[in-house]
C-alpha cells in the first residue's frame, strides 16, 4: 500500500501532466489491491489539467476497487470534493470534504484529516473557511505524526491570506511571519522566497512601505516581486521609479496564463503606467 512519502515523492503541483504519468507508472506496477489509491491521485492531477470529465471516470474506477473504512476510501473522497470544487461545484464539494475529515479521524490518519480540513477552508464562505483555516493548524501542530506538521507553513501562509482579505492585515502579519520561520525550517528555498514575498505585501497593506520595500529589494525579481516594488515606489511617491518598475512587471505577468484568465484588470492596471 503507498504511504504519504511514496505519494508526496511523485507529487510535483506546477507539473500537473508529469505528475499524471509517475503516477500512471506507479498504477501499472503496483499490487491490484492498492491500486486504488494511485488512481485518486491521477484523477487529482488530471482535475489540476481541467480535465474535469476525465477525472470523474477515473475517480469511478477507483471507488470500484475501494473497500469502506480505508485510507483510500478518504483519498477518494478527498479528490471529488477536489475536482467538484475546481470544476465550480464548490457547495457540492463540502459534503465530500466533511466526510473524508471524518473517516480520516477515524483512521487516525492525520496528513488527510488536515488535508480535508484545508479543503472545507477553501470551498466554505470566508468567516468559515478562516475558521476552517485555523482548525486545521491546530490540527497539525498537535499531531504527533511528521507528515501532518508539513501542513503548516502552507496553512499558515493560507490562514494569513484570509485574514487580509477579510481586512484584517494586522492579524495577518504574524502569521506570514510564522510561514516564513516554517520555510526555512523546511529548507524550503522557493517556499520561503514567496512567503517573504507575503509578508512584504502585508506589510504595504499596513502602510509600512519601507519595511515593504526592504523585504522585496531582498529578493529574486520575478513578476509578482517587481509589481510589489513598482506599487511600493508609487506610495512613496517615485513616480519614476513605479513606471520602471510598472514596465518590467507588465513584461513578466502577461506571460502569466492564471492571472490573464483570472485577473485581467490586475493586469491592465500594469500595463496602464
Amino acid at each position: 500500500m503507498p504511504t504519504v512519502e511514496d505519494i508526496l515523492a511523485l507529487w510535483n503541483f506546477g507539473d500537473p501532466a508529469g505528475s499524471e504519468a509517475r503516477f500512471r507508472e506507479a498504477l501499472a506496477t503496483s499490487d491490484p489491491n492498492h491500486q486504488a489509491e494511485w488512481l485518486t491521485q491521477i484523477a487529482r492531477a488530471q482535475g489540476l489539467q481541467r480535465r474535469f470529465d476525465e477525472a470523474h471516470a477515473t475517480l469511478a474506477r477507483a471507488r470500484l476497487l475501494i473497500d469502506s473504512g480505508t485510507r483510500a476510501e478518504v483519498r477518494y473522497q478527498l479528490e471529488v470534493g477536489r475536482v467538484l470544487n475546481s470544476s465550480g461545484l464548490r457547495e457540492a464539494s463540502v459534503d465530500h470534504f466533511a466526510e473524508a475529515l471524518k473517516l480520516a479521524g477515524e483512521q487516525k490518519e492525520d496528513y488527510l484529516a488536515v488535508d480535508a480540513a484545508h479543503m472545507l477552508g477553501i470551498a466554505s464562505p470566508a468567516e468559515e473557511g478562516l475558521n476552517w483555516n485555523l482548525k486545521a493548524i491546530q490540527m497539525a501542530e498537535n499531531s504527533t505524526q511528521e507528515t501532518a506538521k508539513r501542513w503548516l507553513a502552507s496553512l499558515l501562509n493560507n490562514t494569513a491570506w484570509s485574514l487580509h482579505d477579510l481586512g484584517r492585515p494586522e492579524e495577518a502579519l504574524p502569521l506570514f511571519q510564522k510561514a516564513v520561520e516554517r520555510r526555512i525550517a523546511m529548507g524550503d528555498t522557493k517556499g520561503e522566497h514567496i512567503a517573504r514575498y507575503c509578508v512584504g505585501k502585508c506589510l504595504r497593506t499596513l502602510g509600512r512601505f519601507t519595511e515593504a520595500l526592504d523585504i522585496q529589494e531582498r529578493l529574486e525579481p520575478d513578476g509578482y516581486v517587481l509589481e510589489e516594488l513598482a506599487e511600493l515606489h508609487l506610495a512613496l511617491g517615485n513616480q519614476v521609479g513605479a513606471k520602471a518598475f510598472f514596465e518590467l512587471a507588465f513584461q513578466e505577468l502577461s506571460k502569466d496564463e492564471w492571472l490573464k484568465a483570472n485577473e485581467p484588470e490586475r493586469l491592465a492596471r500594469l500595463g496602464s503606467f
